[in-house]
This record gives C-alpha cells, structure tokens and sequence, in this order.
C-alpha cells in the first residue's frame, strides 16, 4: 500500500490521457494537458465524466456511479467533511455558551466625579481661574531643538497641495 501511495504522488510518473491514447504525461502537467486535450477532442469528451472527488478522473458516463462509490480520493474527501462538520458544532457550541460579562461602568457619573485637570496640548499644568492653583505660572514645554519654533500659523495653501500649480 505504502509503494503505491508514493508512486501516485511522483510528479514524473508517466499517467496516460483519457482522450488521446497515444499520449503519455508527466503526472505534474496532467491536469494542464487534461484542460487542453479536452478542447481538442470534443466528441470524447462528450463520452467522458468528471470524478467529483479528483478532477484528473475522467471516467465513461456508463460508469461513472461505480467509480464513485469506489473512488480512492472518496475517503479523504469525506474525512475533510467530518473533520469540518466537528469542528462547526464545536464553535457553534462555544459561542452558545459564552455570555457577557456584566458592565459596572457609568461614564456619566465617572464625568461628573472627575477630579483630575484635562489634558491641555504644549502645557504640563493646568489650571482654571476658580482653583487655588490659579496663581501658578504655567511651564509651556516642547520637542523641538533649541532654536527651533513652532510656527505660528500655517500658509494659506500648503505646498504639496497646490494641485499641480506651479508656483
């Protein structure tokens, strides 16, 4: 069994066409051959059907039933469904199960208990004129190397956006 396993999957093993008896071909090219020989011998290929499990089946439509019942390719097809089948119920079954945690979040009433300062851009603190902290200068902090400024506004058109006028 094992010898026979390896020898159907040699790529350089010689299978025969179905349409063409005379011809013999490489099992790696088989399936492209089949295409193009299928086109070219219309009238056989009338004659001929195609294996559900192994396209490179082609099988006389008398017999086609049989070789399917007895197909070799048959078995691992059918594993690939249970297999999947199996694996379906099991995350349709866990996904049944599973429910949500209950939330103890109130985001309004956390806003109106909030006591820390909001975050103000370019300032490291903060302070509104009714707290006690008013009198605290506040320190403004940037990136940038000395030397360097922030601009104060941006030009009116930005260059990359100039839409393909030369200016």
């Amino acid at each position: 069994m094992e010898e026979t396993y390896t020898d159907s999957l040699d790529p350089e093993k010689l299978l025969q066409c179905p349409y063409d008896k005379n011809h013999q071909i490489r099992a790696c090219r088989f399936p492209y051959h089949l295409i193009k020989c299928r086109k070219n011998h219309p009238d056989v290929a009338s004659k001929l059907a195609t294996c559900p499990f192994n396209a490179r089946h082609q099988v006389p439509r008398a017999e086609i039933s049989h070789h399917i019942s007895s197909c070799d390719d048959r078995s691992c097809i059918e594993q690939d469904v249970v297999n999947q089948t199996r694996s379906l119920r099991q995350e349709t079954l866990a996904e049944s199960t599973w429910q949500c945690p209950p939330c103890d979040e109130d985001w309004e009433k956390d806003l109106w208990e909030q006591t820390s300062t909001p975050f103000v851009w370019g300032t490291t603190h903060y302070s509104d004129n009714n707290s006690p902290a008013s009198n605290i200068v506040t320190e403004h902090k940037n990136n940038l190397a000395s030397g360097m400024r922030v601009p104060k506004s941006l030009p009116y058109v930005l260059p990359w956006k100039n839409n393909g006028n030369a200016q």
